[in-house]
């Protein structure tokens, strides 16, 4: 494992992985020699499941790359998505405060990759790791304004203003104008296709700003809210 002074800047590794993640990037120096010793890399395949919902949550996942989908269930068995998150994102926010199970579904909706810690293990992390359990502490409300924000768009606007936001959180996630999702609903483009193409299980977003044109309120509440929670957590 190599370092730079202070918090990490540059390229580090952990085992076979990159690190990524940017709630590890951002721990100090101190921090990071604790946790990463007790870290390892995972590969995410599509669809691997990081959390059940009601079950007993095994590992901590620290996302390094691809999507992952928070998805609440209802009682005919169907779900609903109702937050996403890539390398800013941490699986497993019952155990910073103590608690075992999860109450939604996480499942990864672009294949890609984490750094996981045995539940037992973060837990012993904290006593000596104080920004990394305050920055998941910030994080863990971050999520939950967003399923909340998410649940009013999906109940309050258009199925296009919500496609348009989806595709903004998901290309904020990734980076870049390609999103590697198949889903069958994403093929139906309806008012939004002029700003989208789908081809070969991708959509490429043509013009960002027509998406943000075409999306509702939603989607610039969620970012707003999220950097004014992330700057306040620094003063």
């Amino acid at each position: 494992m190599s370092a730079k002074r202070g918090r990490f800047q540059k390229e580090i590794r952990i085992g076979e992985g990159i690190v990524r993640n940017k709630i590890l990037t951002g721990l100090p120096k101190a921090e990071c020699q604790n946790l990463f010793s007790r870290l390892e890399f995972v590969d995410l395949p599509l669809h691997s499941v990081l959390a059940e919902a009601c079950e007993n949550v095994q590992f901590g996942h620290f996302v390094n790359s691809g999507l992952a989908s928070v998805l609440n269930l209802v009682a005919n068995g169907r779900s609903v998505e109702v937050g996403l998150f890539g390398v800013d994102g941490f699986v497993g926010y019952p155990l910073v405060v103590g608690l075992r199970t999860s109450s939604t579904k996480i499942i990864m909706q672009v294949a890609g990759s984490a750094f996981r810690i045995r539940a037992r293990e973060l837990a012993a992390s904290f006593k000596d790791c104080p920004v990394l359990r305050k920055t998941l502490q910030v994080e863990q409300h971050v999520i939950s304004m967003q399923a909340s924000q998410v649940a009013a768009c999906n109940r309050m606007h258009s199925i296009d203003q919500r496609l348009a936001r989806w595709l903004l959180m998901s290309q904020d996630t990734l980076g870049g104008d390609i999103v590697p999702l198949t889903q069958e609903f994403l093929s139906h483009m309806l008012g939004t296709r002029r700003a989208i193409s789908y081809q070969r299980g991708v959509v490429v977003v043509k013009n960002r700003f027509a998406l943000e044109k075409w999306t509702c309120e939603c989607y610039r509440a969620i970012v707003d809210q999220t950097q004014r929670w992330r700057s306040e957590a620094k003063d």
